[in-house]
Order: structure tokens, then C-alpha cells, then sequence
């Protein structure tokens, strides 16, 4: 038996059930492309978070850095005040000789204090300033006529540094409150 064909529709005119799958074979292309955007979407999204992420680490490793190296110069800083200190004790002791030793310690302790301003940790010893317990310690009281309460009237040793950045606060003596 042959086989039965199937009547050709006539030229021109569209078989039903062509125009559903094109319709359909459409449909899933529009879907497709419509996941793929949604894809491509997400990706560029995760993208552009992986830069600010990248961008906030970078800013953050540079603030670090920049505190580490403060940190790093105040510990060094810290470690030489006693060798300054020695120097200043050993020029207390000299006398008023011309001697070219002394001359050359004079000049170390200079370029020493000079190294450490440059630092950020300049050297200060005020005395007849108000006493301020953020840039002094009270070591010593003592009474003083000649100056008002709460002045600081002998510096014993020497306080480095400035506004937010102490080093060491200088140890001084305060005149205290007149009795009468």
C-alpha cells in the first residue's frame, strides 16, 4: 500500500500549525535573549561590585600604610629620646669651656632635636606656660611667689611632639596655689 501524502496546502497560504511554531520557536528566542540579558545583567552588576570592592580595599591598604609608618617613626622617634636625653645630661655637666668635644656633642644634640622636629616630634619646654596635663607631667610642686598657681616654673625634662601626635609629655614642676 502506498502511502498517503498529505495534500500541499496551496502557494500562498500558511499552514496553521507553521504559524503556532513560529510563534512558539519566537517566543523561546525572546526568552532566551531575555535570560541572557538577565545573565549578562547580574555579571555586570557583580562586576561593578568587585571594582568598588577592589577601590575600597585599595583606599583602605593606603590608610593602613600611612598609620603603620606613623606608628613605625614614633616607635624610632621614641627609641632615640634617651640617647637625646643622655646628651643633654653629659652638656649639663660641661662647663662653659670651649672645648671642641663638647662643641661636638652640642652639635649631635642639635642635629638629633632637628631629626626629630622634622619627625613631627619637636621639642618643647616652656616654662611660665600654664600647666596642661595633655602636654605636661607634674612631677614636682612647688612653692613660688613669684608666679601664678598652676604655672609651670622648672622643666626637668623635655616633652617631644605636638597637637595629636605626643611622643613623651615633658615632666615639669607646677607652682602651686598662694597661702596666705
Amino acid at each position: 500500500m502506498a502511502a498517503q501524502q498529505q495534500p500541499e496546502p496551496p502557494v500562498g497560504k500558511q499552514n496553521p500549525q507553521d504559524a503556532l511554531d513560529e510563534q512558539e520557536a519566537a517566543s523561546r528566542v525572546e526568552q532566551e535573549a531575555a535570560a541572557h540579558a538577565a545573565v549578562v545583567a547580574e555579571l555586570e552588576d557583580r562586576w561593578r561590585r568587585a571594582l568598588a570592592d577592589l577601590d575600597n580595599l585599595r583606599k583602605r591598604c593606603a590608610r593602613e600604610l600611612e598609620r603603620e609608618r606613623a606608628a613605625e617613626r614614633a616607635r624610632v622617634a621614641a627609641a632615640w629620646l634617651p640617647v637625646v636625653d643622655d646628651l643633654d645630661r653629659a652638656l649639663a655637666h660641661a662647663t662653659g669651656d670651649s672645648n671642641p668635644i663638647i662643641e661636638g656633642m652640642r652639635a649631635v644634640r642639635d642635629h638629633a632635636l632637628t631629626v626629630l622636629a622634622g619627625l613631627g616630634y619637636p621639642r618643647y619646654e616652656e616654662v611660665g606656660v600654664p600647666f596642661d596635663p595633655a602636654r605636661h607631667e607634674a612631677v614636682k610642686v612647688v612653692d613660688d611667689a613669684e608666679a601664678a598657681p598652676g604655672t609651670v616654673v622648672e622643666v626637668l625634662r623635655p616633652g617631644y611632639g605636638q597637637e595629636e601626635r605626643w611622643l613623651r609629655p615633658a615632666s615639669v614642676a607646677v607652682a602651686t596655689a598662694r597661702r596666705e
